[in-house]
C-alpha cells in the first residue's frame, strides 16, 4: 500500500513538474488588456450551457472561449466554490461552506482577499459591482469597506432588473459580479433530468442575453471580458455536493477582444481560474498567499497557458488528484453516504 502511494505521489508531482515546464507566457499583449470584468454566475447549471436551447450563451460565445469539463472545488456546494471562484484559492485552503459563508454557522473559514480586494488595492479608484441573489455572497466572500456596490435583490428577474438599472445609469464597475440562483433551486426541487430544470436553464439564459445586450448598448464591452460560468452542477434525481460527473464538472465561457475565437482552453482548468482570468486581464497582481488558479492555455491570443502554482497548496495537489480519479471512475461509494 506504501508503495502505492509513494507512486501516486511521484506520479503527481512529476505531472505537475511537466506542466510547469511547457505551460509558458507568450507574451504581455493581453495582459491589461481590458477595463472592466463582467462575471456571470448561474448556480447550479454544472455543464448545461452546452444544451441547445441555450440559445443567447450560444449567440454571445460563438466567437469566444468556451470548456464544459472545467473541474470545480472538490466540495460541489455553492459556499466553497464562489469562494474559490472569487478568490482563486482551494476549498481545501478557505474551507467555506454555505453556512460559514451566509453568516448562519461558525466553523473553520480561513479568509483569502478576494479579486474585489485584489482589484480595490491595486486600483484604488476603481468602481466595484456586486449585486446577487444569494446574499451570502455579500456577507461571507466580498469584503466590506473596500467601495464595492452591494445590492441582494432578491429572485433571478429582480437582480437583472437591478443589473440593467446600474448599468444604464452610467455606472462602468471595473469588476463585476452576479450569482442568478433558480436554476439551482429547480434542481433541488425537480433534479436536472426534469422539464422544471431546463425551463430554468432557458430563463437563465434569457437573462444572460438581457445582461449581455445591456452592456452592449451601452458601450462597455468594446473593453470589457464577459465570462459566464456555474459552481456546480444537479444529479438527476436533484442535489449535489458529492463527487458524481454531472456535480463535479462545471463551465467557464469567455468573450473579449484577445479571446480566441473557438478557444476550448486546455486540460487542466479549474473553477478557480475565473479569478486568474479575471485579475489578468485587467492587469492586477494576484495575492500570492495561497493563490493557486492560473491562467489557461488557448483563451488568450498570446497566452500558452500558465503553470498552476501547485506549491502553495500540496494538500489541494494530493486531495483533488485523488479525488478527480475518484470521480473519473464514476464515483462509486457516492451511492452509500
Amino acid at each position: 500500500m506504501k508503495k502505492i502511494a509513494a507512486l501516486f505521489l511521484t506520479i503527481t508531482m512529476m505531472a505537475s513538474l511537466c506542466l510547469s515546464a511547457v505551460a509558458k507566457t507568450g507574451g504581455e499583449k493581453t495582459y491589461g488588456a481590458y477595463k472592466h470584468v463582467y462575471i456571470i454566475g448561474i448556480d447550479g447549471a454544472g455543464t448545461f450551457f452546452e444544451k441547445d436551447y441555450m440559445e443567447n450563451f450560444h449567440r454571445i460565445f460563438a466567437d469566444g472561449a468556451v470548456k464544459y469539463g472545467v473541474r470545480t472545488e472538490t466540495k460541489t456546494d455553492s459556499g466553497p466554490n464562489w469562494t474559490s471562484i472569487l478568490t482563486g484559492v482551494s476549498y481545501f485552503r478557505h474551507g467555506a461552506e454555505n453556512g460559514v459563508v451566509s453568516g448562519e454557522q461558525k466553523r473553520f473559514f480561513k479568509r483569502y482577499p478576494s479579486i474585489f480586494k485584489t482589484v480595490h488595492d491595486a486600483i484604488p479608484n476603481a468602481e466595484l459591482a456586486s449585486i446577487n441573489n444569494w446574499g451570502a455572497v455579500n456577507i461571507g466572500i466580498v469584503e466590506d469597506g473596500i467601495g464595492v456596490t452591494k445590492i441582494d435583490a432578491g429572485p433571478d428577474d429582480a437582480t437583472v432588473e437591478e443589473i440593467t438599472d446600474y448599468f444604464n445609469s452610467g455606472h462602468a464597475p471595473t469588476l463585476f459580479f452576479t450569482q442568478l440562483d433558480e436554476v439551482d433551486a429547480a434542481g433541488h426541487a425537480h433534479g436536472s433530468a426534469s422539464e422544471e430544470y431546463e425551463s430554468a436553464m432557458k430563463q437563465a439564459d434569457e437573462r444572460i442575453g438581457r445582461i449581455y445586450d445591456c452592456l452592449e448598448e451601452n458601450g462597455l464591452l468594446e473593453d470589457g471580458l464577459f465570462i459566464v460560468t456555474a459552481d456546480h452542477g444537479h444529479r438527476e434525481t436533484g442535489g449535489h455536493g458529492r463527487f458524481s460527473k454531472i456535480e463535479s464538472y462545471s463551465t467557464l465561457a469567455v468573450k473579449g477582444k484577445t479571446v480566441i475565437p473557438g478557444g476550448s482552453m486546455d486540460s487542466d482548468v479549474k473553477l478557480r481560474d475565473t479569478a486568474a482570468v479575471a485579475l489578468y486581464a485587467l492587469g492586477v497582481e494576484p495575492s500570492e498567499h495561497g493563490f493557486s488558479a492560473r491562467v489557461p492555455g488557448n483563451l488568450f491570443s498570446d497566452v500558452k497557458g500558465q503553470a498552476r502554482p501547485y506549491h502553495r497548496d500540496i494538500i489541494d495537489l494530493l486531495c483533488g488528484s485523488f479525488m478527480w480519479i475518484y470521480t473519473c471512475l464514476g464515483a462509486p461509494f457516492d451511492r452509500y453516504f
